[in-house]
């Protein structure tokens, strides 16, 4: 159902481990394994996808964020989850004033094709976002092979 990329593990210097195998390195110089941690953004919200006999669900880790900056959508088969946050501290006191300002926005969509869109329910809960989506019914197949004379 999930379009996942898979992990490949980098080993240093080359992928598979043989540093002068170039079309290997060229390869996997755009693997997400490849480039350092440092240079992938800090605003990603991780998850977890699991199936079982009758629905997919996602657990989405937000930590620290309020219920009412996440926002959940769908449309055209993608399920969007985003949160924003703007946050403003005022602090006023006989010698000093303090005044500080945060905003921060992120998202993550996911294709989920072939789901029930009247029964997907959402749980948050000690940071993780749990996002539970029933299966479609299997369509049968209405093909039929149509002889040419």
């Amino acid at each position: 159902m999930f379009s996942l990329i898979p992990f490949r593990r980098n080993t240093g210097l080359g992928v598979r481990g043989n540093f002068w195998d170039i079309d290997n390195f060229i390869e996997n110089f755009f693997n997400d394994s490849f480039i350092p941690a440092f240079f992938a953004p800090l605003n990603t919200m991780r998850s977890d996808i699991r199936e079982t006999d009758k629905s997919y669900i996602i657990d989405v880790e937000i930590p620290g964020v309020r219920k009412e900056d996440i926002k959940i959508d769908l449309k055209d088969d993608v399920l969007n989850v985003s949160v924003e946050r703007n946050e403003e501290i005022k602090e006023e006191r006989k010698d000093y004033i303090r005044r500080e300002r945060r905003y921060g926005a992120c998202s993550r969509s996911f294709y989920v094709p072939g789901i029930r869109q009247d029964g997907i329910k959402a749980k948050y809960a000690d940071g993780i976002l749990t996002i539970t989506l029933p299966k479609a019914e299997e369509v049968k197949d209405n093909r039929r092979v149509i002889n040419i004379e």
